[in-house]
């Protein structure tokens, strides 16, 4: 299965300075598609993330060789561009997934890193605060 531009979705682009060479983003694109595989918008749906189940395969049944005429060629053919085409998506697919983690790990540890350094700030404001104000007594009536 190809990944289409219609089955793709696309989310705002997270600000940051994610980097990869030429030949990973060239291992998760489409070849001969037009648009290059962008790691920072493109969302993969919970379909598509979903664990493939394990088909097991049918047991090979042997054709003699005087059946082997110009129609089971062609139909081996067919088959095995449609295998190697099956292949080719699902490896595309897999390195999609595996950049977009990649690039989501470095996120979460940037938003972390911000994380603490606000709660640092916040708590060095509130520290501030409980010192600047003045205790009044409410004792004295």
């Amino acid at each position: 299965m190809l990944i289409g531009k219609e089955s793709m979705h696309i989310g705002p682009e997270i600000p940051g300075d994610f980097s990869m060479s030429p030949a990973d983003l060239a291992l998760a694109t489409v070849p001969g598609s037009t648009h290059n595989f962008d790691p920072r918008r493109r969302r993969f749906s919970e379909e598509e993330l979903k664990p493939q189940p394990m088909v097991k395969k049918s047991k090979k049944q042997f054709v003699p060789d005087d059946m082997k005429d110009e129609k089971y060629w062609a139909r081996r053919r067919k088959n095995n561009l449609a295998a190697k085409r099956s292949r080719d998506a699902r490896r595309v697919k897999e390195n999609q997934i595996a950049i977009r983690a990649s690039y989501l790990e470095k996120e979460n540890a940037k938003l972390r890193e911000q994380l603490d350094k606000l709660t640092r700030e916040n708590m060095l404001l509130r520290d501030k605060l409980v010192t600047s104000v003045p205790k009044v007594d409410v004792t004295k009536s």
